[in-house]
């Protein structure tokens, strides 16, 4: 029941799957309440709470939580790698045990249709299963084999660091979130994962969560592997990235909740990286070229604007257009399609209400004109899109300009002559992506650019939209600071395992002392490099 005596909805129970949900954490398999004060979730539609209490667990619970990943931690990283992949392929199959059901609580929860949801649920399990035959390969462990220049033997290989903090998100309730990218990527690295539940979902969290932990059960995974962690309030993250028995943290959010994580990683006796990946507004570049058809670019530019209200970390929000005929045609057909389109239900009330802000801020800058606005939604938390206009002196003479909007919310700056539009390029942030639009009469602008989108952005694309994240082993989804707090590392694809991992090296051992792997006959088979070579399973 809820507060108000309502039935909760019938996404509290899943009938194959876990029980009916408590709002308790999950230590070791273990289900422990909270001590904090009573708490709901809130339909994001509405923002009415619905579904049980939830309690943040206690200062000792975080703790026991993280003790519990620590003593298990040796006995995961030794177990070989088909049952560590079996256990990443059980939890795909576990969450898609819990069927629909799952789907209609994390609408409720967070607004995102069924459509988008399923979507994401097949991401989140395909990415599981993505790393459990990265795991399998043995590429990951990073074998090296090679002889010094005094004839020493030299081997190396790649160790996990320890139990990983997991921070949920709030804009993917499944593929950033309790199984998402971060907890498959540390797991695969043979890393115990402590999660701390979003607040937007924690329903939903909690659902996959009961998934995982029948997974490791089913697989014979020691207990301590994987905890969830319900917490509203900030204390139970800090304490959970204080612990001294975490080795390293996985983030995604705002710059606020990464910089407070990040500050506290670092002031730790033993600072730990902390992996985060915070705003981005992701510079798409429309060259003249581009701007041939303009009703054909002006579509999809807006359909990714728009799509999922804008909650998507890679949306759109700073397109640069030419000045001119061209780009007034360009901003023409943008305006038409925009008022074609209907606010969608934000994440949260709080989200939508700091979407209507950001909004006004850019508003109230002298310069910034409306281009168009859309219509809102039928429901309080449905703000309407909206495309804003300047030039480039306003853009880079005020700073309120240059801030991500959280939502279908887009700035367009009007650039005149390239030398203009390199200086906007060099004076932005990093960013998560930077897209360039044009043809083959736009090459030699477009080789000039480059090198400066290849300093500011983790992808860069030709064509196509930066919404478009593609799940596979060469995709990068991080960037400088500060689009994440680890230039070098990603959040999306098999190389986000690298993030857990630390490199050893075994000089002059005997083979019989040796890791498998680097063992003078392979018996895993995996991937080595000798010398400047790689060989394959030998």
């Amino acid at each position: 029941m809820n507060p108000t005596g309502n039935p909760s909805p019938t996404g509290d129970s899943f009938p194959n799957g876990p029980a009916p949900l408590t709002g308790h954490s999950l230590l070791a398999g273990r289900e422990v309440p909270g001590t904090g004060d009573a708490w709901y979730a809130v339909a994001a539609a509405t923002g009415e709470p619905f579904g049980p209490p939830h309690r943040d667990a206690s200062t000792e619970q975080v703790a026991e939580a993280a003790r519990l990943a620590a003593a298990d931690s040796r006995a995961f990283r030794a177990l070989p790698p088909e049952q560590r992949a079996a256990f990443l392929d059980a939890c795909a199959e576990e969450i898609e045990t819990l069927g629909d059901a799952l789907l209609e609580l994390a609408a409720q929860e967070s607004g995102l249709p069924p459509a988008r949801l399923t979507g994401e649920r097949a991401r989140t399990c395909g990415q599981l299963r993505l790393f459990a035959d990265l795991v399998r390969s043995g590429t990951a462990l990073g074998a090296r084999i090679d002889t010094g220049p005094s004839g020493t033997d030299v081997r190396l290989r790649r160790i996990p660091l320890g139990p990983v903090a997991v921070f949920g998100a709030s804009n993917f309730p499944l593929a950033f979130s309790v199984a998402g990218g971060d907890t498959a990527s540390a797991l695969a690295a043979g890393c115990p994962v402590v999660v701390k539940s979003h607040p937007a979902h924690p329903g939903t969290g909690e659902a996959v969560a009961r998934a995982v932990t029948t997974a490791a059960a089913r697989t014979g995974m020691p207990a301590g592997v994987f905890s969830l962690l319900v917490g509203r309030d900030h204390d139970v993250g800090l304490a959970l990235v204080g612990d001294p028995r975490i080795t390293a943290v996985g983030f995604t959010g705002s710059r606020a909740g990464g910089l407070a994580l990040i500050t506290a990683g670092r002031s730790r006796p033993v600072p730990i990286p902390v992996h985060a990946e915070m705003s981005a507004v992701n510079p798409v570049i429309m060259l003249d070229g581009a701007l041939a058809r303009p009703e054909q670019a002006a579509a999809p530019y807006v359909a990714s604007l728009t799509a999922g209200a804008g909650q998507f970390c890679t949306n759109p929000g700073l397109l640069l257009l030419p000045a001119g005929p061209a780009g007034d045609a360009f901003l023409s057909a943008v305006a038409q399609a925009m008022k074609a389109t209907e606010g969608q239900v934000m994440l949260t009330p709080d989200i939508a209400r700091a979407y209507t802000e950001g909004v006004r801020r850019w508003e109230d800058v002298p310069g910034v004109r409306e281009v168009a606005r859309g219509t809102a939604g039928a429901g309080p938390y449905t703000p309407a899109p909206v495309v804003l206009e300047c030039d480039a002196a306003t853009y880079t003479a005020h700073e309120d300009l240059t801030g991500e909007v959280f939502g279908a919310a887009g700035l367009v700056v009007r650039w005149s002559g390239t030398d203009e539009l390199l200086h906007l390029l060099e004076e932005l942030e990093g960013q998560l992506t930077a897209t360039l639009h044009g043809t083959d009469a736009d090459r030699s602008t477009a080789l000039g650019l480059l090198p400066v989108l290849e300093e500011r952005a983790g992808r860069v694309l030709w064509g196509g939209w930066p919404t478009g994240v593609e799940v596979c082993h060469a995709m990068v989804h991080g960037g400088p600071w500060p689009a994440t707090s680890s230039p070098g590392a990603t959040s999306v694809g098999t190389l986000a395992v690298e993030r857990w991992l630390r490199p050893v090296c075994y000089q002059s051992f005997p083979d019989t002392l040796l890791p498998s792997e680097l063992r003078d006959d392979n018996p895993l088979r995996a991937p080595r490099q000798t010398g400047a070579g790689l060989i394959q399973g030998a």
